[in-house]
């Protein structure tokens, strides 16, 4: 059972993440992969509403994903894709990224190999992780207007459809302490956070929803996109 207290404090991290931007058109739509296959259904429903004309599905495995999708995080979301109607020719697969800063990286070289000109992103991630990965392509890709999208639902709807609230908490811990500590290993931009965020996280933590903490300087290389 979560608390009162830390449902409170994970409502405040999850409403900071999101970054509220409209959905415009843009050059290409960007499905950062994970454990949720709700990124590939609103990077599909996107597509059908004419917000991007070409798809990249982007990721490996992780910790949490190996077991639910053996094929891959983007291989699995392009089979769901296609499931929706997505035609197989507007859908690209990069199947190596195992963090946030690979899939901007290795979506970008793969946009360049095929002669695609990129000057906006819809980037598409869970909700709890709007900022981050907002933060994360605007130092990695900064000369492309990034337009960050993700499904609309409440923290407790969300809760409610990934079925583990402790997982989602923990995820959400986990991308605030990387808003905090990547900007000095220049991975992300840095970005000012409010103090009630501050306090929220620093409460979490005390309360035990660590799991998906950066314990060492030496452990920065952002493997987990589950």
């Amino acid at each position: 059972m979560i608390s009162k207290q830390a449902w409170q404090d994970a409502q405040l991290l999850w409403d900071f993440q999101l970054m509220k931007h409209e959905p415009r058109p843009c050059s290409v739509a960007i499905g950062l992969g994970s454990h949720d296959l709700g990124v590939a259904d609103t990077t599909a429903d996107l597509y059908h509403r004419g917000f991007a004309p070409l798809i990249v599905f982007t990721g490996a495995t992780s910790r949490t994903t190996r077991d639910r999708m053996p094929r891959g995080e983007a291989e699995h979301y392009r089979e769901r894709a296609l499931e929706l109607g997505v035609p197989a020719s507007a859908i690209l697969v990069e199947p190596r990224a195992r963090n946030t800063g690979e899939n901007i990286r290795f979506s970008r070289a793969l946009l360049a190999e095929q002669g695609i000109d990129v000057s906006s992103v819809l980037l598409v991630s869970k909700p709890y992780e709007e900022r981050r990965a907002y933060a994360t392509a605007r130092k990695l890709w900064p000369e492309v207007e990034i337009v960050s999208a993700s499904t609309p639902t409440s923290f407790g709807d969300y809760v409610e459809s990934i079925g583990n609230a402790q997982l989602v908490v923990d995820m959400l811990v986990g991308a605030q302490q990387r808003l905090l500590v990547y900007p000095a290993d220049g991975f992300m931009i840095r970005v000012e956070v409010p103090a009630a965020v501050g306090a929220a996280y620093e409460r979490l933590c005390a309360a035990g929803f660590t799991s998906r903490l950066i314990r060492a300087a030496s452990d920065r290389s952002d493997r987990s996109t589950g």
